[in-house]
């Protein structure tokens, strides 16, 4: 079957706003500090606690991406009854996702054990996500799967308003009381992001929300709805119908979302269910958009761009969080400091971003591909 480029496109335009976009308009706003220029950067900035953003899209796209491919990536499996071998290579990308995960944000590299985080990064949630929605894949129906995701949506929010011990959960769905806090803190302990231990007692930071172990059931939603969205991309319906699935579905789960927002807040940050359902449905949307254009309308040629970070994301996301080319280009154009003043900073930003499109570009046009 021809490759669907929307999917590298979709791909690849989440991680150009995460790995490029972004850091060059944070280092311009800060720079030139204009008042236009300020008024926009909501746009690339999380949402503090309730509601959702552009910037807030990063994560759940780029996840529900990954579920996107498993109807391609394991489909031969399924047909062949390999399951064995199936398992063996979803366990392979789970363990090196994982480890990539802790050497982003688990201090893994500081080869210091009492610095070290267990589950505190997207590409463990992904890792989550794409492990829930491809044993689901390999195992079970299409009915089966939409009613797995239904019940993880369920099980979630039940929890939140019905459980409730040492003062936190029974609806409570603030940063300090929410019942996904309790839990985080209890499995995790000092191996929490950001937790650290004082005089024998593990002490929480007051800023540090994101929560993880029970976000696992809705992580596991994000990548069992991109699965679904892989299987209509996928399949042998003419592309008017596959349109009206993928933004019929979008529109139907923003319109769920929104009602369900009243009972259960959107909140990025501890994956409620709300969100998760809201954040699907944009995706649907999005991934409908970028299949007109791109495999519909042909329009994909110009795009080429956008491929190179998407059928390199972990790539790109590897290098951006790990290799600091801010310094090599900070060892070269030092001199430029005292004349530049602000701006410098955007110069290094720009020689960052640059370098790691550069290699990126290389990579694609010699077909090297990080694949787990």
């Amino acid at each position: 079957m021809k490759r669907l480029e929307s999917l590298d496109v979709l791909r690849g335009a989440d991680l150009f706003f995460l790995v490029a976009l972004g850091p060059v308009m944070n280092a311009l706003a800060r720079a030139a500090d204009c008042e236009w220029i300020n008024s926009c950067m909501w746009i690339f900035h999380h949402v503090e606690w309730e509601g959702f953003g552009p910037w807030d899209m990063i994560m759940p796209l780029f996840m529900f991406m990954a579920g996107a491919t498993i109807p391609f990536a394991m489909k031969r499996y399924r047909e062949s009854g390999d399951r064995m071998g199936a398992l063996k290579r979803l366990g392979r990308r789970v363990v090196v996702l994982w480890v990539f995960g802790m050497m982003c944000q688990g201090n893994l590299l500081a080869l210091d054990p009492d610095r070290i985080y267990l589950y505190t990064n997207t590409l463990q949630a992904i890792a989550v996500g794409y492990a829930v929605a491809a044993v689901l894949y390999l195992f079970s129906r299409l009915r089966t799967q939409i009613i797995a995701a239904v019940v993880l949506l369920l099980a979630y929010w039940a929890a939140m308003e019905l459980v409730m011990v040492d003062g936190f959960g029974g609806g409570d769905y603030t940063p300090q009381g929410n019942l996904a806090e309790w839990v985080d803190r209890v499995v995790l302990g000092r191996f929490r992001d950001n937790a650290a231990v004082e005089n024998g007692i593990v002490v929480w930071s007051e800023s540090y929300h994101y929560t993880w172990i029970l976000s696992s059931l809705t992580f596991g939603v994000t990548g069992i709805c991109g699965m679904l969205a892989g299987h209509i991309a996928k399949s042998d319906m003419e592309d008017r119908r596959k349109l009206w699935w993928l933004f019929g579905a979008g529109v139907a789960m923003v319109a769920v979302a929104m009602v369900w927002s009243v009972w259960m807040p959107i909140i990025k940050i501890i994956w409620t269910s709300s969100m998760a359902l809201y954040a699907a449905g944009v995706s649907f949307i999005l991934l409908g958009i970028a299949y007109y254009f791109v495999d519909c309308l042909g329009y994909g040629k110009y795009l080429t761009w956008l491929k190179v970070y998407g059928m390199n994301s972990i790539a790109a996301y590897m290098l951006t969080q790990i290799v600091n080319f801010r310094g090599v280009a900070d060892s070269i154009f030092y001199g430029l400091e005292q004349y530049m003043g602000a701006y410098y900073n955007l110069l290094l930003t720009l020689s960052q971003v640059g370098t790691i499109f550069l290699i990126l570009w290389v990579m694609y046009r010699k077909k090297i591909f990080l694949k787990v």
